[in-house]
């Protein structure tokens, strides 16, 4: 929050948000809130730029974190305070502004209301780049430390989530509130379609399955929130919590070290929820979206498709190609020693007293 509020500030807000039409990435008229005061208007003047500055700070500072844990125990903390910096400025922000921001990938027509490519796939696919660079922990730990607090973060992630969502209607109407019905509809639909699932394949219904694949169905209909009817997103629920459990369950066959599943339930999770977008978009539900393939839509399909390729390819390579220049200058991988005390090694402090 720290560090991204600061760039955010300075220039990460100016760099989404102004100039740049059509472009890769926006100028610096806008850097230090330069020329926006409490009463300068965001848009058509529905809310206050305050507030619209506010809101994205929120999505900026929480993608890079969703990186970090994928790569627990195994980042020594310069080298992942210089990758935060880079990743933001060179992968966050020219998607946010290519799709939010009046830039390339909105101006071809690509869609994304709340962040799917911008938010979850982006991150997701930095974190598989980022446990691909490291490798796995030496320390091997035994299990969540605390399945409650696993319980609490994911409630509080859920109703944070309708914010994020309903929110990113940027107004109180109609959309809002599907939005905010499809986000509830599509993580049930995923949280159960998982646990049974599990339930199944390891005969116990397990209250860690069942959260996780909650969050998958909340990244999952991200992108789809207020352009799909409600049965659209109980569909899309479905599918987050059978293809995400698949995509864990074949990290796990592959020995990749992923410690919080980024990849499999937010990389996965958000690149399903464009594809799915792009197969039920309904101008019926929102005029201002679009019609998927299920809807004649063919070409609106392919540009989201092509979209997600593009951003998934883009922040695996620029994430592993980054942590491989920044090691040359600062270690990024912590020695065994490190990882055995890695509090005490890198901060002088210990999270647990034993």
């Amino acid at each position: 929050m720290g560090v991204t509020t600061i760039l955010w500030y300075t220039v990460g807000f100016s760099l989404c948000f102004s100039g740049g039409e059509g472009q890769i990435i926006g100028n610096l008229d806008m850097a230090f809130l330069n020329g926006v005061d409490p009463m300068t208007p965001f848009g058509s003047g529905e809310i206050p730029m305050f507030v619209f500055f506010a809101y994205q700070m929120m999505f900026a500072i929480i993608t890079p974190a969703l990186i970090t844990g994928a790569f627990s125990n195994r980042i020594r903390f310069p080298a992942y305070l210089v990758f935060l910096v880079a990743w933001l400025l060179l992968v966050y922000f020219p998607f946010v502004h290519m799709i939010w921001g009046g830039g390339l990938l909105a101006e071809w027509g690509v869609l994304d209301f709340a962040g799917g490519i911008a938010v979850h796939n982006i991150a997701g696919m930095a974190a598989l780049a980022s446990v691909m660079f490291v490798g796995r922990r030496r320390i091997i730990e035994r299990g969540p430390h605390s399945i409650p607090l696993v319980a609490l973060g994911t409630g509080l992630l859920w109703f944070g989530w309708f914010g994020f969502n309903a929110g990113s209607e940027l107004q109180v109407d109609s959309i809002t509130a599907l939005a905010f019905i499809n986000t509830d509809i599509a993580a049930s639909f995923a949280a159960i379609s998982w646990m049974f699932l599990e339930w199944k394949m390891k005969r116990k219904p397990k209250l860690v399955g069942l959260l996780t694949g909650a969050v998958a169905g909340l990244a999952t209909i991200t992108p789809a929130a207020g352009f799909v009817s409600t049965g659209s997103a109980a569909i899309i629920g479905i599918s987050a919590g059978v293809i995400c459990y698949a995509a864990v369950s074949l990290k796990n066959k592959l020995n990749w070290d992923d410690a919080l599943d980024v990849w499999g339930v937010h990389g996965v999770g958000g690149a399903l929820g464009i594809i799915m977008l792009g197969l039920l978009g309904n101008t019926a539900v929102n005029p201002a979206g679009a019609n998927g393939l299920f809807y004649g839509g063919a070409d609106f399909f392919v540009k989201e498709l092509v979209a997600v390729l593009v951003s998934s390819v883009y922040a695996f390579g620029f994430t592993y190609g980054m942590l491989w220049i920044i090691n040359k200058f600062i270690k990024v991988k912590t020695s065994e020693a490190e990882e055995a005390a890695l509090d005490e090694t890198l901060h002088g402090e210990s999270a647990y007293l034993d």
